[in-house]
């Protein structure tokens, strides 16, 4: 009995020691049995994106001061028009009107800084492709359109007052609005009159110089020479005039019109500046681009003046004036027919504010408006429409409307940013509305008396991150200049998306 509970006791206190044997350190030269798996890590939530932040940055040195920035943004249209009075949508093809869909703009920005002073940045993209235009013949095809460099720039930072850059620049005077970011426009598109000499004498308002920028205090300044584009238009001496076609006994005459043009011998310099002094908050001028709305954001108050002026960039015929029209003129018409030369002035005065009324709930106000002084020539006119719904070249298809001209434009703009959580917690709303009035004096009815030009738009922006991801709806009842004695109103109704990254 006595050696049953010694065997007992033995098998007891062995199966103690195996029940203990994970904490009990091993003996020599055995092995520690494996670890238990590790529970896996929890996964970190994705980060709020910012409503309008520097864009995809590389940070190259661990300060962040050596860095690599790429922007990206696309703008789509999809879009209801009635179209100017005799308007072609294909060769021999008129269309009253059509629902038709294009890119606004798709584009791209590489920054790089490697080292405080020095700055370099490159603009790339297309614009105004439709079914019908703004491809490799932009009048007449929209297939395959031109991928562009619009900027090109290298800038040196003196101190903190003074930086000078050169290249294919977008430092342009005028007005704000002539240096408008297209991400964060209020409306949804740019009233374009803030670009008089587009396509013309710059490259898509994007000018080949050297600038001068900076900020002291309050007040900001950007300065520029440049030289003028050759403006690639259709446009001799004869072409200022109306022929007169031959009889057996008379040759052809040309008779100047007294209307102006962009001049194609053109070689001048362009110098232009923009100033400005803000009251409030100061705002970013590391690249050209002037904000449109901060959502709130901010608060900004600022005024400002600017300027453009190119010696001989405009020419005329004095009205009567005849030539007969011979093989010599035929063959040099610049050489043997007289012409006017005429300086370009421009000015512009112009106001921005923008600030949140009431911070709990999120709500801001913009407000803009700015006078242009336009002096091109005389009775110079100019019609544009973006990215226009006509087939060929008549300068009043589509969408035209008058664009620039001597004379004087006010253009205005009103916006409202709405409670948040009016539709949940990130969407917001933001209508708005913009107006143009002009008065260019190549805008005449018969009894001469000038015919003013009036432009609305009213919409809202839909914005589900800010100005990164925003739809817009936009209304214009268009004027259609095509009889200028009695305008007609057509409608425009826009579905526009926008992405920014």
């Amino acid at each position: 009995m006595r050696h049953t509970r010694y065997a007992l006791a033995l098998g007891a206190l062995m199966l103690t020691g195996t029940a203990f044997g994970q904490v009990i350190p091993p003996a020599t030269g055995t092995s520690a049995p494996p670890a238990a798996p590790a529970a896996p890590p929890t996964p970190v939530a994705p980060a709020k994106s910012a409503p309008y932040g520097g864009g995809m940055k590389i940070n190259i040195s661990p300060d962040g001061s050596k860095y690599l920035r790429f922007l990206l943004w696309t703008q789509v249209y999809a879009r209801y028009t009635e179209n100017n009075t005799g308007t072609l949508r294909a060769p021999s093809q008129p269309k009253e009107s059509q629902v038709d869909f294009g890119i606004r703009r798709s584009r791209m920005v590489l920054i790089a800084q490697l080292n405080p002073r020095f700055l370099i940045y490159t603009h790339l993209g297309i614009n105004n492709q439709n079914s019908v235009s703004g491809g490799v013949a932009p009048t007449v095809d929209g297939k395959k359109p031109q991928f562009f460099i619009h900027e090109a720039v290298t800038e040196y930072k003196v101190n903190k007052y003074l930086s000078l850059g050169g290249g294919l620049h977008y430092y342009n005077g005028i007005s704000r609005l002539t240096n408008a970011s297209t991400t964060s426009i209020l409306p949804m598109d740019l009233p374009l009159t803030n670009f008089p000499t587009i396509e013309t004498t710059d490259q898509f308002a994007r000018w080949l110089g050297i600038y001068a920028k900076g900020r002291v205090g309050k007040f900001d300044y950007r300065v520029a020479m440049d030289d003028a584009f050759l403006t690639n238009l259709a446009s001799t001496p004869l072409s200022l005039g109306v022929t007169t076609p031959a009889t057996t006994t008379t040759p052809a005459v040309s008779t100047g019109t007294g209307v102006a043009n962009f001049n194609p011998q053109n070689t001048s310099h362009v110098y232009q500046g923009y100033f400005s002094y803000n009251f409030l908050e100061p705002e970013a001028n590391l690249l050209p681009y002037t904000q449109g709305t901060y959502l709130g954001t901010k608060r900004v108050f600022s005024i400002g003046s600017g300027f453009l002026y190119s010696k001989d960039a405009m020419y005329s015929r004095a009205a009567g004036s005849a030539v007969n029209i011979t093989s010599a003129v035929t063959a040099d018409p610049f050489a043997n027919v007289g012409t006017n030369k005429h300086d370009m002035v421009m000015l512009g005065f112009d106001a921005f504010y923008d600030a949140p009324i009431d911070t709990a709930s999120s709500t801001a106000l913009t407000l803009y408006g700015v006078y242009y002084n336009f002096n091109m020539g005389p009775n110079f006119v100019r019609f544009v429409g973006a990215e226009n719904p006509g087939y060929g070249t008549a300068p009043l298809r589509g969408n035209a409307v008058p664009l620039s001209g001597t004379g004087g434009v006010f253009y205005g703009q009103v916006g409202l940013l709405l409670p948040k959580k009016l539709l949940g917690p990130k969407a917001r709303l933001q209508p708005y509305v913009a107006y143009q009035h002009a008065n260019y004096e190549g805008l005449k009815t018969t009894s001469g008396d000038t015919r003013g030009v009036n432009i609305m738009d009213a919409g809202v922006n839909l914005l589900l991150d800010g100005h990164n991801a925003k739809v817009t709806l936009n209304y214009r009842p268009r004027p259609d200049f095509t009889n200028v004695n009695d305008i007609q109103y057509r409608t425009e109704l826009t579905l526009q998306t926008q992405i920014f990254l």
